[in-house]
């Protein structure tokens, strides 16, 4: 009997939860029917923000799709144009200067240390915990500052170019980020009393939204959410590009599998960016940041094809870009992990939870929509 003719219409309301409720990530909207307070069956929607990315970058020269991919995910751009850029200096033969390596894996950890302590204050934020989210924001803010005095820009960077970055460390800037880092550090014990040791954020949290561990190989489960079940996936570690392969670091997992480890996931996750970054700093050698680039006009990236793929603060993220010589990208196709967490994942793991959890769990899988309508 289908899920139609056992619904009884006098049991049963359906409604739409989002795609402008503040509990709901990003623009998307989940359409869910209950009986009573427990849910019978979700499916979720998206499309309420940008979309149809892959076809407006075939349809642009290869530079011009640079300031465009970053927009894919507002939280955290730069995974984008270090996506796109590793795709078309692959393509191209283009060797980086040693120094743009450094850099661009600092801005990668910086960018997931500020979209880190946004989700693990968020987490907080959607069972009422405001302060946590705000504090979160706060922080965050401190590194869109930093950000802003890079690169000119808080949100979208436009900072990882083919051929390396667009310009090099302003005077006094590492030092600044240190600073940052400190001030971070000062308040993430205050973070661990409101949010990790909080009465009510674990009755909230603990053993709800248990992810099983067969999971991650049914769903393609990765980052965080596949960590805090025990999966040991870390593209930084299992793939290592740029100078991963020379800092020092463990993946971060846990065996809970539920909100509360996956919240938890992000909280460590901030200190292995800190430790990350203060490496990167240590260790940064000199020279120059960019290689020159042909005529952006007449630039034809030579045929090919080639996925290149990153360690987003959600998981693996990849590109499959496909060059046929001309001046236009033949064909580009974006892999964010969200689209396996925010549809399959979470239509079959609302099925049975309360109401009240909805976006409890769906915060606790920290999705872009954009990455699913691209």
């Amino acid at each position: 009997m289908s899920f139609d003719e056992a619904t009884d219409p006098l049991k049963t309301t359906h409604l739409f939860f989002g795609p402008q409720h503040p509990g709901v990530t990003g623009n998307m909207s989940i359409e869910m029917w209950f009986d009573g307070d427990e849910i019978t069956k979700a499916v979720t929607h998206v499309g309420y923000l940008h979309r149809s990315f892959e076809k407006l970058m075939e349809r642009r020269l290869w530079i011009q799709n640079f300031p465009l991919v970053c927009r894919i995910c507002v939280p955290e751009p730069d995974i984008n144009e270090e996506c796109y850029a590793l795709a078309v200096e692959e393509l191209d033969g283009i060797l980086i200067p040693e120094r743009a390596k450094w850099i661009r894996t600092l801005v990668l950890e910086l960018a997931r240390l500020g979209v880190n302590l946004m989700a693990f204050g968020g987490q907080a934020g959607t069972i009422g915990l405001g302060t946590g989210a705000m504090w979160g924001i706060t922080l965050r803010d401190f590194i869109l500052d930093l950000f802003e005095e890079l690169t000119g820009a808080r949100i979208y960077h436009i900072y990882i170019t083919p051929g390396g970055v667009r310009r090099d460390f302003p005077e006094g800037f590492s030092k600044r980020v240190l600073h940052v880092l400190e001030t971070i550090e000062e308040r993430l014990p205050e973070f661990d009393r409101l949010i990790l040791n909080n009465s009510i954020f674990l009755k909230r949290t603990v053993d709800v939204g248990v992810i099983p561990p067969e999971w991650i190989a049914e769903y393609g489960l990765v980052g965080p959410v596949a960590r805090a079940s025990g999966g040991v996936r870390d593209v930084r570690k299992d793939a290592p590009y740029e100078v991963y392969r020379e800092l020092d670091f463990e993946v971060v997992t846990e065996s809970g599998a539920d909100i509360y480890s996956r919240a938890l996931i992000r909280r460590r996750e901030i200190d292995l960016s800190i430790s990350l970054i203060r490496q990167i700093l240590d260790r940064m050698p000199e020279g120059p940041v960019a290689v020159p680039l042909p005529n952006f006009t007449e630039w034809r990236v030579p045929p090919g094809e080639v996925y290149t793929r990153v360690e987003s603060s959600r998981g693996e993220y990849g590109y499959y870009v496909v060059s046929d010589g001309s001046l236009k990208p033949r064909r580009i196709h974006v892999r964010g992990p969200s689209y396996v967490h925010a549809v399959p994942l979470l239509e079959r793991m609302l099925v049975g939870a309360n109401i009240a959890d909805v976006s409890n769990i769906m915060v606790s899988l920290t999705t872009c929509p954009p990455e699913i309508e691209r």
